[in-house]
């Protein structure tokens, strides 16, 4: 069986596959050596991939290597199935690398423009079998913590669906201004990209994926694991 690290910004999501099926898929918020050790007691790992956009727990390294025969570190060194036409290589997150990889098992040889909505909302451009590059940013909960923090007296708010726009009164106008934004943003990158390529093929992910996919115009195909199912094709490919 395959074990899936996939380190966040804020949560880690572990999944076990069996080939190509998964069998198990875990948040974890703070993850610790005995937490990584419960869950993925009852599994016979013979294979790890881990991707992280952050500094990696000493713990997860010596866990890993002394229970798993071969543990995959994924970067931009690793072997992929597409080209990668990044100036800066070295500071691509190994998440968007991942997300590409997901988007090109399921969509070999299309044009896929893959929207990430998490901490951060990344928008990246596979264009065939060639990885175009993508543009990153702030995320929903970034907007309202960016509004809170650097003014005087706007609240922190949390997302919602339960706004007037134009807004009202503060909560809403913060509301409509964020969401609206976001989903405006959003709508705006898949007819510029649909404008410029010919049947293209748009993945919505990440935390607030959910959240956004009834708001976006376009038809998109919602696939809140395509990180992680990236990440296990990466593996078994680095396999053969």
């Amino acid at each position: 069986m395959n074990l899936i690290v996939d380190i966040g910004n804020t949560s880690t999501k572990l999944a076990v596959y069996k080939e190509q099926k998964r069998v198990f898929v875990s948040r974890i918020n703070d993850l610790t050596c005995e937490e990584l050790e419960k869950e993925l007691s009852g599994y016979k790992i013979k294979r790890a991939i881990v991707s992280s956009v952050k500094e990696l727990p000493p713990f997860i390294t010596d866990l890993l290597f002394a229970n798993i025969p071969d543990v995959h570190f994924l970067s931009y060194r690793s072997k992929l199935p597409f080209q990668i036409e990044y100036e800066t290589p070295v500071t691509l997150g190994t998440d968007r690398i991942a997300a590409v990889a997901g988007a090109y098992l399921y969509f070999e040889g299309e044009n896929v423009l893959v929207i990430d909505a998490g901490t951060a909302i990344t928008f990246d451009f596979l264009l065939e079998n060639r990885y175009k590059g993508g543009n990153i940013s702030p995320g929903i909960s970034l907007r309202f913590k960016a509004l809170n923090k650097y003014t005087g007296k706007l609240p922190l708010l949390e997302k919602s669906s339960d706004f007037s726009s134009p807004g009202n009164n503060t909560t809403d106008a913060i509301l409509a201004g964020v969401i609206c934004g976001v989903t405006f943003e959003i709508n705006e990158y898949i007819r510029t990209f649909k404008k410029e390529r010919k049947k293209v093929k748009v993945i919505v992910s990440g935390g607030d994926g959910g959240f956004l996919k009834e708001k976006i115009a376009h038809k998109t195909y919602y696939m809140p694991d395509i990180v992680i199912d990236g990440l296990n094709y990466i593996l078994e490919y680095n396999a053969k």
